[in-house]
């Protein structure tokens, strides 16, 4: 054996390879002995009886089909528990929910939405209608509306969903069907809404396709009617800032007719006439502003017949009943807008620096993509998008802005971040305000002053002193917030609401290079939104506090220091200092499409980045492929330091990690030397998504829907849900929940990214996780990180920064959930920060995600499809562990697998992964780990070979016999 095995390695064999084949395929290599065994004394049975005797027809033939039988299940096996053993586990591998569950899911859809959606105005007490209202309802979305977004994050088209006429209907409200025949049959004819093939379509019947009889009907059955305006966004594009050129080909005057210059986010001219038409007959009109991204509205304020307006984004599969309900009065609407309405989105700060950009002299560091269709192959050089507006996003700019001077706040912002009626009234009051140990705590009563029940939300900000020319501060920040029950008319209800004092502090990327909490007065205060005050206390910062190595804040595990100076290449940031004085000169359009050469010099792909020139000589090679007799549930429960972490690590040899590491998309392989079980990862975060079986979970309302409910009950609620569907699924990771912010209206996954706000995208995604994972199923909150457009996130796209506004805007979201919601893994993004791709970012994944947080679990990469710069060498050395991909491609396994850095690097990340999956629901106890049913289905082929084997044998004998006797 010895002699055999120096050969083998003498040859070039890998003896790991040799032992992973051997481990992982004892049972059919026993099967295959078995046959070849019995094959042989087939053959020589054959080859005996045609000697001594004519075998008969029925003899040839049996033998000659079961020879065909036995070389079919050799093959079948050899495929099966081989190269496509995954890919099977993956199509096989899902349950379905309970009815149960399904229901609750369904009702706690309805609940989200009944929250979520915005009564942004109400002039005259328009809304509610009486019960038993007729209602015309006006547009091509009144029965076509927009239920989520497009691509990964969608609902399940296979699950029944309560339209928007259907709500109406089930809430009492009687609808004109003759109107809603009229789109139904126009719909039938055209183009759905939204983006296919690179058009884009908004298919609304012309003012001259409604007829006078119609029209005339249609005042006859009611006075009152609601207008449907609807947009939807989704995977892989961006909302259009320019729609010339993009009109529908066939008939586009009917479907796109834009004005010249105009964007996606207004009204079409359809649209205007058709709104036109409406208000000229009918005196009370209600708008319903079906979509995720924030639309342009200003059109409201011409038209006095709009009295309502409704911000319902995709509610999901019966969110619609909630649209019903708060139209009847039968919920009192209680959400409150995530995201701000402006009059003007091009006038916004980010407005000139988002779209494709590419650079003019990287070409070097590009990649090439071949052409599809035989022509040449096609260069794809870096891209670029600069976060010019710094830390003022959102209402953090428009309210800083206008404390500056720099705006006028009722022509700029219509609807404030943190906007929502209701159909009472309330006052809040700080009743008290108190500090101990660094945690600021405020008393809050809410009393209804009006005459139906309803909820309100506590909004608590804060206004930090600012010098001029000092560390960037907006004048407004939400820190924390709170939701109420329903509170009776005359009632009232005390929330106790917390938050660090040092949650106040600012990165100061200019001096300190930590947070620092400036001295001074801040004025913390309760909202109505970010705008309006409703009361508020002063808290007194005696002297500085900086939070370098020597003083960490209290949520640290190391403290947060300069880690991505290496991001803001030649960018201007926009300053608050002189009043905004730089502001023309930051947000302009990009004039400057050269990456300097220190960027440029640094810049890896898979291409120019090669891992032996990162070995470190001092690393020692690990035991691979022991013998410890440890397996993986013996570590369930077990800290992450655990010494029995390298024992069992030890047993795993280079091809089995090479393996799990390579082959994670939407599974975790099993690893027989550990005893490692598979599991299954599934799309979300709207619903749980199997792309290989089909099989979908309930799909809830979109996440700024859920953010919009200020409510992190309802939020935990919705995790729960998810986790319990996914555990009846056999899915025990969730790609989800989307932490990405609203940097622009325009980000085509805005439907499933929660808030232009980090706290409260935070606190919301991170009950979101905690709700999951309490059923043992791991969410992988996303994209990590910088991920805020579609546009040319693929190629290349250098995100650039400062650190200041990447750490308080777009990490805080993905620092609460892994803080505050005890997240396990994280699957990181395509775009690269700065000239760092994100999924091999040292500073990023293990720097911020595994030092300053304490994060312990996995990083997985986002998909390697459309990617030619994504490799598992970089990505494993920098603190990512898992690739999305589910076959072989040419960078997802690894290179390096000899090297004692390439090998360390391997085990670390093989660790991340079964540390995360050994404490999720596929170990837990109380489940029973299910065999897929194609394994099965090949155990009862094999035996039923086996079966005709030996009977065929039996006969051939007997016919030996019989023909020796004769």
């Amino acid at each position: 054996m010895n002699t055999l095995l120096l050969t083998l390695a003498n040859m070039g064999v890998n003896l790991d390879d040799v032992a992973d084949v051997v481990n992982n395929c004892i049972p059919q290599l026993i099967f295959f002995g078995v046959v070849v065994a019995a094959a042989i004394i087939v053959l020589i049975a054959m080859a005996v009886n045609k000697k001594l005797a004519k075998p008969t027809k029925f003899m040839v033939r049996a033998q000659s089909g079961l020879a065909v039988l036995l070389a079919f299940g050799i093959m079948l096996n050899l495929v099966a528990f081989g190269p496509m053993s995954t890919m099977l586990d993956l199509v096989t591998g899902n349950g379905t929910i309970t009815e149960e569950s399904g229901a609750e899911a369904n009702a706690l859809c309805t609940e989200i939405a009944e929250e979520g959606i915005v009564l942004l105005q109400n002039d005259d007490n328009e809304l509610p209608l009486a019960s038993g209202s007729n209602l015309n309802v006006f547009g091509r979305a009144s029965v076509g509306p927009v239920y989520g977004g497009t691509g990964a994050g969608a609902i399940s088209a296979d699950r029944p969903t309560v339209s928007l006429l259907d709500g109406l209907h089930n809430a009492g409200i009687n609808t004109n069907t003759e109107l809603s025949d009229f789109y139904t049959a126009y719909c039938a004819e055209r183009p759905a809404l939204g983006y296919s093939n690179h058009n884009w379509t908004l298919p609304e019947p012309t003012a001259a396709s409604y007829t006078q009889e119609l029209i005339d009907n249609a005042k006859s059955f009611s006075d009152t009617a609601m207008v449907v305006i609807s947009r939807v966004g989704g995977e892989m594009a961006d909302l259009p800032t320019n729609m010339d050129g993009l009109n529908y080909t066939e008939n586009s005057t009917e479907y796109n007719d834009f004005e010249p210059g105009q964007h996606y986010l207004s009204l079409t001219k359809t649209e205007k006439n058709m709104i036109d038409m409406v208000t000229k007959n009918f005196a009370n009109v209600v708008l319903v502003y079906n979509g995720a991204n924030t639309l342009e509205m200003g059109f409201v304020n011409d038209y006095p017949q709009i009295k309502s307006v409704i911000w319902c984004p995709g509610t999901g599969q019966t969110g619609f009943n909630a649209l019903g309900e708060i139209v009847a009065g039968e919920v009192n609407p209680s959400g409150h807008s995530a995201d701000t309405f402006v009059y003007d989105l091009t006038a916004a700060p980010y407005f000139n620096n988002i779209g494709d950009f590419a650079y003019t002299n990287a070409d070097s560091v590009g990649y090439t993509v071949a052409s599809q269709a035989g022509g040449d192959a096609k260069l794809v050089p870096p891209h670029f998008v600069n976060y010019v507006e710094g830390i003022y996003v959102g209402y953090k700019f428009y309210e800083t802005a206008a404390a500056e001077g720099l705006i006028d706040y009722d022509k700029t912002v219509q609807y404030p971040f943190g906007h929502g009626l209701s159909y009472t009234t309330f006052t809040q009051k700080i009743d008290s305000m108190t500090e101990a140990d660094g945690t600021i705590t405020l008393d809050v009563t809410v009393t209804n002053t009006g005459s139906v029940a309803g909820k309100d939300a506590v909004q608590v900000y804060f206004n930090p002193p600012y010098t001029d020319g000092g560390i960037e501060k907006a004048s407004a920040n939400l820190v924390t917030f709170g939701k109420t029950d329903s509170i009776e008319p005359g009632a009232s209800q005390t929330l106790t609401l917390t938050f660090n004092t040092e949650d106040m502090a600012s990165f100061d990327s200019k001096d300190k290079g930590c947070y620092v909490l400036e001295e001074g007065d801040y004025i913390i205060s309760i909202n109505e939104d970010s705008h309006t005050v409703l009361d508020s206390k002063t808290y007194n910062v005696a002297s500085t506090i900086v939070y370098d190595e020597s003083n960490p804040r209290s949520t640290d595990a190391e403290a947060a220091t300069t880690k991505f100076d290496f991001a803001d290449d030649k960018l201007v940031t926009l300053s608050r200092a002189g009043h905004f004085a730089n502001y023309a000169e930051a947000v302009a359009v990009p004039s400057d499409f050269t990456m300097s050469e220190e960027s440029m010099n640094t810049m890896y792909t898979d291409h120019n980045w090669n891992p032996e020139d990162f070995n470190d000589p001092n690393d020692e090679m690990p035991v691979t492929g022991a013998n410890n007799g440890l397996k993986l549930a013996d570590l369930r429960g077990a800290d992450y330091d655990d010494e029995r972490w390298d024992t069992l690590l030890d047993q795993m040899t280079v091809t089995e990690m090479d393996d799990l590491i390579a082959l994670g998309g939407y599974q975790t392989k099993a690893e027989a030397s550990v005893d490692k079980y598979a599991t299954i990862d599934c799309d979300g975060p709207a619903a749980i998504n199997n792309n290989f079986t089909g099989v979908s979970s309930i799909g809830f309302p979109s996440e700024i829907i859920i953010a919009s409910t200020f409510n992190t009950d309802l939020a935990r609620r919705y995790g729960e849900s998810i986790g319990r569907m996914g555990s009846e699924m056999n899915v025990t990771g969730w790609y989800a929940p989307a932490m990405n912010g609203h940097r622009s209206a325009f980000d085509g996954r805005n439907f499933e990214y929660y808030s232009e706000d980090s706290v409260l995208a935070g606190y919301i995604g991170a009950s979101s996780i905690a709700g999951a994972q309490s059923y043992g199923v791991y969410a992988y909150m996303k994209h990590f990180a910088l991920n805020d457009q579609q546009t040319n996130q693929s190629k290349l796209l250098c995100t650039w920064a400062d650190e200041q506004a990447i750490r308080e805007i777009y990490l805080r979201p993905f620092e609460i959930s892994a803080k505050v919601g005890g997240c396990k893994a994280v699957m990181s993004s395509w775009n690269y920060i700065g000239n760092q791709w994100a999924g091999a970012c040292n500073a990023l994944l293990n720097g911020v995600l595994r030092g300053e947080w304490g994060f312990r679990g996995m990083v997985i990469t986002d998909g390697f499809h459309f990617t030619d710069y994504m490799d598992s060498d970089r990505a494993i050395r920098n603190g990512c562990d898992l690739m999305l991909k589910n076959y072989d491609v040419a960078t997802n396994h690894l290179t390096d697998t000899t090297s004692a850095t390439g090998v360390k690097a391997m085990r670390q990340a093989c660790k991340n992964i079964m540390y995360t999956v050994v404490n999720s629901r596929v170990y837990d106890p109380a489940n029973t780990v299910s065999t897929p049913i194609w394994r099965t289905a090949m155990i009862v082929v094999n035996v039923l070979l086996a079966v005709l084997l030996v009977v065929l044998e039996v006969l051939t004998f007997k016919s030996y016999k019989k023909k020796k006797a004769q």
